[in-house]
């Protein structure tokens, strides 16, 4: 098994533990609980439930004005059921219910806030995960009481539901109707603005000036006088057309020198017959010359010059006409120019007057746009307000009951059943709570981790509980056991065999010390020790109870008197085990204790007897222990399981330290075995002792520590019988 899993087990066991050790605490917290679960069930009144089942519609609460398919999102949202469940229990619900059914009078209280607190109450409504299911209960001692209330609360709902629904549809009408009423009014102040710009652009009925169709919104107004100032702009454009085309011819032959013009002449289109005519003569001319010279004629020649003084004057008057052309040309962009600039002068004034004409025009047409417009408006609103008015006589149901209330034959509460298993659940668990709370508040010592932990002391023995005195027991114990073990970790944990005195203290009384000095002494006189016991306990001395002996002559004496030790010791019925009492109890005994005498007395025991045991008192509230403590070789704690405080050992371990005593250990007493499991291994020896072992085979082995507590009372009268007084003789 891996470290994780094994921890898993140890906290398992450890929680398993704690339950074993405090079962008797979980099953009275179990069982006054459940008891008390079971007594308020048996006086709780019997209640009847009146049961109603119905969903919740979804109803558009909203008017909308212009779009008829509206649909209001808020109403198919989660947050729209929960609001609608939510008013099933508020007091506009409620208090037409208290009214209806004289609640307050049938209850005999003495208000209806009173009679709506009784009410809410019992009332309790649920609603279904992701359905607009709804459910009323309301539970009475009356069965029918019950059914009628549940249904009045349904009823009550939808009624007041609806009560909203007509309010919010009546407000928005009168609203409705008060839109309506503005609307109207705008369109009455359009229409007179619409009549007054009619008036002022001349227009006669609903017809344009230039004819054509009538008036409709966002149509655009076009009269005679613009078409003719289209016809004029488009005059100026013509002109301004000439004007361009006369400046580039006039710009082209202004640029050509006059051989080049010649020779261009007929190419520039200049539209004049003598420059043709000249030209065509010119090139006549030409070709003649170009014959002659190819005849052989030369350019002196009579008939070349004669021809080439032919074409110098056609060349001449050819440069006259087309400087003529040219002027002409000139004049001609002047007039343009002149006519251009009147065009412009009178469209001018043409634009301006339709300019003033077309602003009228345009404010008939806005008006008559909006006298539109509104008509369709107020169409619509009183559309609307027709519809709304037959929907609020038809108001769709708030609510589908589908289950109504019925008186029941039997009560629904209390359940038993559901009562009684919260009630054994809540008492199993504060029983297990309480049992956990107090193991961590439980500050004792509980293992030998605890001892070892705080003292730095080993543990010298674990003894189990109710481990009875030894010497009073008949034939073979187990629980001897144990003390051997205690004996022989002594053993060896003691410096040096003359280290043979142990105190044995205890932090608080009835931890056992007493009975475990008796039994050590017991074991250790049966190993063949010469074993004193001797009864330091001067304020509660009980160790002469164990031998039925009288304490009234012992170590007080011999520390006040001048007697001898044998006067004072006893010989036990144990072989080699030897009783010193208390004797009468003194004053200061922790002044008698811290003597000389009783410092000789140590020594002298010491060197007589192989071990000294001697009892104190405990050490916590007294002195006496601490003074023993010092006085002896070393000292034994004795504390009893889950009993003593952490703190409170370490104290005790303290106070031996601070006397310059000596603790060799621990014994841990008392363990209960079946309530502490991990103890069991260090008296494993109980099983160990097999019948082969036992005096009397395995059954009477088995019965033989039952039998320890039968045989104590038979076997104490021949104990007390066999203690007595040393002899002057005897030897220690």
């Amino acid at each position: 098994m891996n470290e994780s899993g094994t921890e898993l087990q140890k906290h398992a066991m450890d929680t398993w533990q704690v339950v074993k050790n405090r079962i008797g605490l979980i099953s009275l917290s179990f069982l006054l609980i459940f008891a008390a679960a079971a007594v308020l069930t048996y006086i709780m009144p019997r209640k009847y439930r009146g049961h109603v089942e119905m969903t919740i519609e979804r109803i558009t609460q909203d008017i909308n004005v212009f779009e008829r398919n509206h649909s209001d999102s808020g109403a198919f949202s989660p947050e729209y059921i929960k609001t609608q469940f939510e008013t099933i229990t508020k007091p506009t619900t409620l208090y037409p219910v208290i009214e209806k059914l004289e609640l307050t009078k049938r209850w005999e209280l003495p208000s209806r806030q009173t009679a709506l607190a009784k009410l809410r109450a019992n009332l309790e409504t649920q609603s279904m995960l992701r359905s607009d299911f709804v459910t009323i209960d309301y539970y009475d001692q009356d069965a029918q009481l019950a059914a009628n209330i549940a249904n009045e609360v349904a009823q009550s709902y939808m009624k007041q539901r609806n009560n909203i629904e007509s309010d919010k549809k009546e407000k928005a009408l009168v609203v409705l109707e008060q839109k309506i009423s503005d609307q109207e009014n705008l369109r009455g102040q359009a229409q007179l603005r619409a009549q007054e710009a009619k008036r002022k652009a001349g227009i006669v009925g609903e017809w344009y000036m230039g004819g054509g169709n009538s008036l409709s919104p966002g149509s655009d107004l076009r009269t005679t006088e613009e078409s003719q100032q289209m016809s004029r702009e488009q005059l100026a454009m013509q002109s301004d057309q000439e004007i361009m085309t006369l400046q580039t011819e006039i710009e082209q032959v202004g640029k050509l020198t006059p051989e080049e013009l010649i020779d261009q002449a007929s190419g520039l289109k200049l539209e004049n017959a003598n420059i043709a005519t000249m030209t065509s003569k010119m090139q006549e001319l030409k070709v003649a010359r170009q014959g002659l010279t190819n005849e052989g004629r030369g350019s002196k020649h009579p008939q070349v010059l004669s021809v080439d003084s032919q074409i110098e004057e056609y060349k001449r008057l050819i440069l006259a006409e087309a400087k003529s052309h040219i002027k002409g040309l000139q004049s001609r962009l002047d007039g343009a120019k002149k006519k251009r600039e009147s065009q412009q002068t009178y469209n001018d004034d043409a634009k301006k007057d339709i300019m003033g004409m077309q602003a009228l025009y345009n404010e008939y047409k806005s008006a008559k746009d909006e006298v539109t417009q509104l008509d369709n408006i107020i169409v619509n609103l009183r559309s609307r307000n027709l519809e709304e008015r037959v929907g609020k006589e038809l108001v769709k149901s708030p609510a589908t009951i589908y289950s109504e209330a019925e008186p029941e034959a039997k009560p629904a509460k209390p359940n038993v059943a559901l009562h009684l298993a919260l009630g054994g659940v809540l008492g199993l668990m504060f029983g297990l709570g309480l049992a956990f709370f107090l193991e961590y508040m439980d500050t004792t010592v509980k293992s030998l981790d605890d001892v070892e932990r705080y003292l730095g002391v080993p543990v010298l023995a674990v003894v189990p509980k109710d481990v009875g005195v030894l010497h009073r027991c008949s034939g073979y114990s187990p629980d001897a056991e144990a003390y051997r073990i205690l004996r022989t970790n002594i053993e060896f944990n003691r410096k040096s065999p003359d280290a043979n005195c142990l105190s044995v203290v205890s932090g608080g009384a009835g931890e056992g010390k007493s009975t475990t000095m008796v039994n050590l002494a017991y074991v250790c006189a049966q190993g063949g020790y010469n074993v004193l016991l001797i009864d330091a306990d001067l304020r509660r001395p009980s160790l002469h109870t164990h031998f039925e002996v009288s304490h009234a002559a012992g170590l007080t004496n011999y520390l006040t008197t001048d007697i001898r030790l044998e006067d004072v010791v006893l010989r036990t019925q144990v072989e080699n085990l030897f009783f010193l009492p208390s004797g009468l109890l003194p004053a200061d005994s922790a002044g008698l204790l811290n003597s000389q005498r009783m410092v000789d007395l140590i020594a002298e025991v010491k060197s007589r007897f192989d071990l000294v045991l001697i009892d104190s008192p405990p050490i916590l509230g007294v002195s006496d222990a601490s003074v023993l403590a010092n006085l002896a070789d070393m000292t034994m704690i004795v504390v009893q399981h889950r009993k003593l405080p952490r703190h409170m050992l370490i104290r005790v371990k303290q106070s031996v330290e601070n006397v310059g005593g000596k603790v060799v250990g621990v014994v841990l007493n008392n363990v209960d075995l079946r309530s502490d499991a991990q103890y069991q291994y260090y008296t494993s020896y109980y099983t160990y002792y097999s019948p082969t072992n036992s005096p009397n085979g395995g059954a009477g082995g088995k019965s033989r520590r039952r039998k320890i507590k039968a045989e104590t009372t038979a076997t104490a009268l021949g104990t007390a019988q066999s203690v007595s007084r040393l002899d002057s003789d005897d030897v220690f």
